[in-house]
C-alpha cells in the first residue's frame, strides 16, 4: 500500500513539471512494467497506469474527424489490450528456413510488396482476443447503462464474437446466454450427440453460458435478430430477468464504433511510422480485413474514410488507402448492403446515398470458397505455410480465409496494380478455430511437424517414430 502511494506521489510530480522531464518519463515508461507512455495526434504525453477496470464505465469522445456521425455512444468500457501492434513481415529469415522457395514470403517479395499485420488478435488473453472486443466496450457499456443483467447474441458453432462475448459478460458481471447455429442441434437435444468441449465451445461452459441451439436452416428462414429477440422474451418470462439483445458478430450503429477508435489507433501508429521512417510521404496504398457480418468492414471504411478527409462534401483527399473487405460468406451485395445500414444507424451524415458512399469506399470480394467456416485444402495449405513462414497462426473461418483469396487470387489477378506497394492486413483472430481443422491437417504435420523419440541410453542418438 506505502509503494503505491509512493509511485503515485511520484507520478503526480512529474506530470507537474517542465518539458525537460519528457526524456525521463518515456525513460520510466520503458522500463517500468507497470506503466506505459501514450502519445497521440490529439492528447500531450501523459504517464499512467497500465491497469484495467473492466466494469467502469468511462465517457467517450469520438475522434475529431468522425464528426460526420451523429450517433455517438456516451459510455464505454476498457477491456482490450490497445495499442494491437502493426507487425512488418519479414521476407529473408523466415524463406531461407523452407526447403520450398515457392513460398508466400518469397512471392510478396518478388513483388516488393510489403505486408504489415495490425494484430487484432492481440486485443485480450486467448477468451477475449480478437476484433469483438473493441465492439464490446461499447455494446457492454450500453447493457451496463440500461441496467440489464444478463446478455444475449449468436453466432455459428464455434463463433469467436460468442466466445469473446461470454468472458467479457463474466468480466463486468453480467451472465452470458449463446445462440450457436449447428446441424447436430436436434441430436443435441435428443442427447444423441454432445456439444463437446472444442475450441470456442471450450471457453463458452468454461464462462457458464447458458447455450441455446438452431439449426442453420432455422437461422436463415427466422434471422439471427428474431432468434435473439424470442431468447430475451423467453428470460423475461422465465426469471423475470433483463437481457441485453448483441447482434451477430456485434455488428450494429454501437458496436461499429470500436472499428472507430481502432481507425484513430492506426492513424496514430502511423504518424510514428512515418516518423520512423524518416519518410513524411510514407502511406499505405492498401488495407485488407475479412468481413462475416459487416461491423469492422463498416467501422474500418467510415473511419478511414473520415480520417483521411474523403468523406462529406469536402472530401478532397486521394491519399486513403484502398480498403478491401473480403467476405467469407453471403455475397459481396449482403455486405454493401450490411454497412450502408450500420452507417445509418451510426448517423452518418454524406453528400450522398449511404450505399452508394460505401461502395466507393471498399471493395468487397467474394472469398467464402466452399462457404461459411468450410475450408478448402489450398486454404488450409496456405494457413500452415503462413504459420511456417511467419509464426503467426490465421483462423480457417475469418483471416485465414481472407488473406489467402487476397493473396492467391486478388493480387495475382491483377499483379502490376500491387506491386512496389504497401499492405496492411488487419488480422481479427480467432485461432481457437483451427481446432476444429486438426483431422483436416494430420496428415501434413508428420512432414512439417515430424515427432522423434530420443535415444537417451543409446548411441544412436534421435530415432523416429513412425507409428
Amino acid at each position: 500500500m506505502r509503494s503505491n502511494i509512493i509511485l503515485l506521489s511520484f507520478m503526480l510530480l512529474l506530470t507537474s513539471t517542465s518539458r525537460a522531464t519528457t526524456a525521463f518519463i518515456s525513460s520510466l515508461s520503458t522500463h517500468h512494467p507497470n506503466f506505459q507512455l501514450i502519445g497521440s495526434r490529439h492528447n500531450t504525453n501523459r504517464l499512467i497506469m497500465s491497469f484495467l477496470q473492466p466494469d467502469t464505465q468511462y465517457p467517450y469522445t469520438p475522434p475529431a474527424w468522425a464528426s460526420p456521425l451523429t450517433n455517438v455512444p456516451k459510455k464505454r468500457l476498457k477491456l482490450a489490450h490497445l495499442p494491437t501492434p502493426i507487425q512488418l513481415i519479414g521476407s529473408n529469415r523466415s524463406t531461407r528456413q523452407q526447403k520450398n522457395s515457392s513460398t508466400i514470403l518469397s512471392r510478396l517479395k518478388e513483388l516488393n510488396i510489403k505486408l504489415y499485420i495490425k494484430r487484432d488478435d492481440a486485443t485480450g488473453g486467448v477468451e477475449l482476443g480478437g476484433n469483438k472486443l473493441r465492439k464490446l466496450e461499447f455494446l457492454l457499456a450500453a447493457a451496463l447503462e440500461t441496467g440489464c443483467d444478463s446478455v444475449v447474441t449468436i453466432g455459428g458453432e464455434q463463433s469467436n464474437h460468442c466466445r469473446a462475448t461470454a468472458a467479457a459478460a463474466r468480466m463486468v458481471g453480467l451472465s452470458p446466454n449463446l445462440i450457436l447455429r449447428t446441424r447436430r442441434a436436434d441430436k443435441i437435444h435428443e442427447k444423441t450427440d454432445e456439444l463437446g468441449f472444442e475450441g470456442n465451445i471450450l471457453f463458452d461452459r468454461m464462462m457458464g453460458s447458458t447455450i441455446y441451439t438452431c439449426t442453420p436452416g432455422e437461422y436463415g428462414r427466422v434471422g439471427s435478430n428474431k432468434l435473439v429477440q424470442h431468447v430475451c422474451d423467453y428470460i423475461a418470462t422465465k426469471d423475470g430477468g433483463k437481457s441485453y439483445a448483441i447482434p451477430v458478430g456485434g455488428s450494429n450503429g454501437v458496436g461499429s464504433w470500436g472499428y472507430i477508435n481502432a481507425v484513430d489507433e492506426l492513424m496514430n501508429q502511423m504518424e510514428s511510422m512515418k516518423q520512423d521512417n524518416k519518410s513524411s510521404d510514407f502511406n499505405l496504398d492498401h488495407v485488407v480485413f475479412a468481413t462475416g457480418s459487416g461491423g469492422t468492414a463498416a467501422g474500418i471504411s467510415l473511419g478511414l474514410s473520415m480520417a483521411y478527409g474523403s468523406l462529406g462534401p469536402s472530401a478532397t483527399d486521394t491519399s486513403c488507402p484502398k480498403l478491401h473487405a473480403v467476405g467469407v460468406c453471403d455475397n459481396p451485395a449482403y455486405f454493401y448492403d450490411t454497412m450502408a445500414l450500420i452507417a445509418n444507424e451510426m448517423g452518418a451524415s454524406l453528400d450522398k446515398t449511404t450505399n452508394q458512399f460505401i461502395r466507393e469506399a471498399v471493395t468487397v470480394h467474394n472469398g467464402k470458397g466452399r462457404g461459411y467456416a468450410l475450408s478448402t485444402e489450398d486454404e488450409l495449405d496456405f494457413i500452415l505455410q503462413f504459420s511456417l513462414e511467419t509464426g503467426i497462426a490465421l483462423d480457417p473461418v475469418y483471416s485465414g480465409k481472407a488473406l489467402y483469396h487476397f493473396v492467391k487470387h486478388v493480387v495475382e489477378n491483377d499483379v502490376e496494380s500491387y506491386r512496389n506497394k504497401h499492405v496492411l492486413f488487419w488480422h481479427t483472430g480467432g485461432a481457437l478455430g483451427i481446432y476444429e481443422k486438426g483431422n483436416d491437417l494430420l496428415h501434413k504435420f508428420s512432414e512439417v511437424s515430424p515427432v522423434k523419440r530420443v535415444d537417451v541410453y543409446g548411441s544412436n542418438g534421435v530415432k523416429e517414430v513412425t507409428d
